[in-house]
């Protein structure tokens, strides 16, 4: 795998930002990796960071490059500092950034599908809020999206919020019934949607809006996929359902 970290300008929010990258290389040499390459341009995964995080922490506290490299998988990890990957009242435009921006700067800089049937979001935390948000706001862009221990009630949080997180990024607009809201969102969604994955773990402070979230998709008539344990808010948990995720994503060949 060739590994990147790509400093460019971002008009939309309107200062230099970065993303890490990781893209296919296929090698018989290289002792301890497994990894191919795709013929055509290989499929790509946005993956999301949470809320105390950057572009690089996938790469520092999981295996990402290498469950990558066995599937010829290209990996875009964007910063998106505290923003909930919303255009913030007192800030700047991440929603945008996100969702119109990246993908045209990431197609315009590297050799990757921009099929929809080779399209895939995930995130944790915050980044999992952010990559429902994505699908379920631009179902048409992927095949398959994954939360793990996602911030799926967001509604629920910035009510019980007593430490102003919220204050710069949503500023006195409710979150309730509008398009930062996942639960309306999937009220209002349509059948075209890419296949969804939700994991959090029983002892994750966000497993009851995970819960929530599930009920919510039952009563829209949406299937997802849930991957229900023990499991905490760290990263051990996050290394191993991501490998699930992919293999949910990509299932092996008969």
């Amino acid at each position: 795998m060739a590994h990147l970290r790509c400093d460019f300008f971002s008009d939309a929010l309107g200062l230099s930002t970065s993303m890490t990258v990781i893209l296919p290389q296929a090698s018989g040499n290289q002792i301890g990796i497994e990894s191919v390459a795709q013929a055509t341009e290989p499929p790509v995964l946005y993956l999301l960071h949470g809320l105390s995080d950057d572009d690089t922490i996938w790469l520092r506290h999981t295996s990402i490059e290498r469950y990558a490299a066995q599937r010829g998988l290209a990996v875009v990890m964007p910063q998106v500092h505290r923003s909930f990957y919303a255009d913030e009242a007192y800030g700047m435009k991440f929603w945008t950034f996100l969702s119109e921006e990246l993908p045209a700067v990431v197609g315009r800089f590297f050799r990757v599908s921009e099929r929809r049937e080779d399209s895939y979001v995930a995130g944790l935390s915050m980044g999992g809020y952010g990559a429902f948000k994505w699908a379920l706001r631009r179902p048409g862009r992927f095949a398959a999206a994954a939360s793990l221990s996602g911030v799926l009630d967001l509604d629920r949080r910035v009510r019980e919020d007593d430490t102003g997180l919220f204050r710069p990024v949503f500023g006195d607009r409710p979150v309730a019934g509008s398009d930062d809201d996942l639960l309306a969102l999937l009220g209002r969604a349509g059948a075209d949607l890419p296949r969804l994955y939700v994991a959090c773990g029983t002892e994750d402070v966000l497993y009851a809006d995970n819960r929530s979230f599930v009920a919510a998709c039952a009563a829209a008539g949406i299937a997802v996929t849930t991957d229900f344990g023990p499991g905490e808010h760290e990263w051990g948990y996050w290394d191993a359902r991501i490998q699930n995720v992919l293999t949910w994503m990509f299932p092996p060949q008969p």
